[in-house]
């Protein structure tokens, strides 16, 4: 076992090595001083693995640093009890990481030359990898609670449990996985049906605290207990596996290891592929249509799946929540003194929130990678009469889209408004509003930007720097605004005209540029 992990950290250390003299060897100001005897240097490699393992250790303590600051610093908003909110939020995040933080499956250049070109013991391999990272976890968890220890007091007992609960997690979802992939052949990460509900019921839940309800310390130990069981069972299976060779050989196939650099790419055609079953379309529903309408129409059927899973799923949650938080006011008012005041005064989340929920990133993802990317190398499809007709018919299809959420979200906003304490008349109006115009808003920017901007080569990488700079934009301002403490009257009347403005201007825009702009990427 030490062997292989020695054999290991050499490939590991050998590809960074060379990959990282290459680059210096094609920078504008070195490529002519470093020569390719730079690969076969002793002394420059050992400096290169040394700064290697500095910086690698810097940023794994970094990371880890930033994750416990981010918990202490949501812990101290949720509520007054800081203990209580913590361990809360921690236990949280760490079933978050069940599902979402499994590397067993993952792929890797280093996973690709150790199993598949140097024929290592593929079980052994990456046992011996999953417990040394599960190690390393532990110890960095340790040491975040012990930075975090110079400003609260935690006691020892607590710390080692906590640690140790995020590892058993580790091991149960790293089992799940595994098993989920030798039955369904693809990786639970990727059912994003199931996987970003997961995400979100759970961060959800980690503001209960602001109900003063708490997870105590009864009931972790209560879930340590049972995540124990569970991951011996899950530890067992991990480690009879015998086929880790063959599932591997498969993951690798799939996302291309040999390319690290495109895994988004590979993992961004994944979540917008068609399904077998959705490219055989019902007659009746194209039966009297021709031309545009027809063309969209099938796009449609073959992509409803991709178009409207997220967006039902998004409904439901929202319906839900707003449900309970409903039930919750009527039974116990008391309990949200402060969230009439925060309807009123913080309407800002809701264009964060509208900003997660909108889909219209991965519509366009769709629309290029099932469609455009093979259309638009056609004369026919680039001309402006074309490209606007089409751009009409997925503007309308892409606001029914996010309508959907939008209307459950506004029609419970309404709810809210009325059982936390009720206000003026026109705000039943303005703000329900406000939310509908919001899903307009992200359906047309993120449509107007992939035309406008449209970021892809033929193999799905984003290639623009423009687009990715206008996305990070489109987040940040998004959460700058929701930070913004206004009126919720004046809040929404002026999110209501600025987003009329932006559509107009964007409409024209699009009309004027995008017969020049909507092309491949070389």
């Amino acid at each position: 076992m030490i062997n292989i992990l020695k054999t290991s950290f050499k490939i590991d250390f050998a590809y960074a090595i060379n990959s990282f003299i290459y680059v210096l060897k094609h920078l504008p100001i070195l490529k002519n001083i470093i020569s390719d005897e730079a690969y076969s240097s002793t002394s420059l490699k050992t400096i290169i693995r040394i700064l290697g393992v500095i910086l690698t250790s810097a940023r794994l303590i970094l990371y880890r640093l930033i994750y416990f600051f981010v918990i202490y610093f949501l812990a101290s908003f949720v509520s007054k009890d800081f203990s209580m909110s913590f361990l809360h939020i921690y236990v949280l995040l760490a079933i978050m990481g069940l599902i979402m933080n499994v590397n067993l499956l993952s792929v890797s250049s280093k996973k690709y030359f150790s199993i598949i070109l140097f024929q290592m013991d593929a079980k052994k391999y990456l046992t011996v990898d999953f417990l040394f990272g599960l190690g390393l976890s532990f110890l960095l968890n340790l040491f975040g609670f012990l930075v975090l220890s110079l400003f609260i007091d935690i006691p020892l007992l607590i710390v080692f449990a906590l640690s140790l609960f995020s590892s058993l997690c580790r091991i149960v979802g790293e089992g799940v996985s595994i098993g989920f992939y030798k039955k369904y052949n693809y990786l639970l990460t990727n059912r994003y049906g199931f996987t970003i509900p997961y995400v979100l019921v759970l961060f959800g839940l980690c503001f209960l605290p602001l109900l003063n309800v708490c997870i105590t310390y009864k009931l972790f130990f209560g879930l340590f207990i049972l995540m124990f069981i569970f991951s011996v069972f899950s530890l067992i299976f991990i480690l009879n596996v015998k086929d880790y060779k063959s599932i591997y050989k498969r993951i690798n196939t799939d996302s291309a290891a040999m390319n690290e650099k495109h895994t988004e790419a590979y993992n961004r055609q994944a979540m917008v592929a068609i399904k077998e079953k959705d490219k055989v379309i019902d007659n009746k529903k194209i039966a009297g249509k021709k031309g545009y309408d027809l063309f969209n129409t099938i796009f449609f059927e073959r992509h409803k799946e991709i178009l409207l899973r997220s967006s039902k799923t998004y409904s439901y949650i929202i319906g839900i929540i707003i449900a309970v938080i409903t039930l919750v006011l009527i039974v116990e008012p008391s309990i949200f003194s402060g969230f009439n005041n925060f309807l009123h005064t913080s309407l800002g989340w809701f264009v964060f929130l509208m900003y997660f929920i909108n889909r219209g990133a991965i519509v366009t993802q769709a629309m290029f990678y099932n469609c455009d990317h093979a259309m638009l190398t056609y004369n026919f499809y680039r001309e402006p009469k074309t490209l606007l007709k089409l751009f009409e018919k997925r503007l309308v299809m892409l606001v029914k889209v996010n309508l959907l959420p939008a209307i459950v979200l506004a029609i419970g906003i309404v709810f809210l408004l009325y059982f936390s304490g009720g206000t003026i008349f026109i705000n039943y109006i303005t703000i329900p509003l406000f939310i509908i115009l919001l899903s307009v808003f992200f359906s047309v920017h993120y449509l107007v930007i992939y035309y406008l901007l449209q970021p892809f080569n033929k193999n799905m990488e984003i290639k623009k720097a423009s687009y990715s700079i206008v996305s990070g934009l489109t987040y940040f301002i998004s959460y700058t605004i929701s930070d913004v403490s206004m009126s919720s009257l004046l809040f929404s009347v002026a999110g209501l005209v600025f987003t009329i403005v932006y559509v107009v201007v964007s409409l024209f825009l699009v009309y004027k540029y995008a017969p020049r702009t909507f092309k491949i990427n070389s």
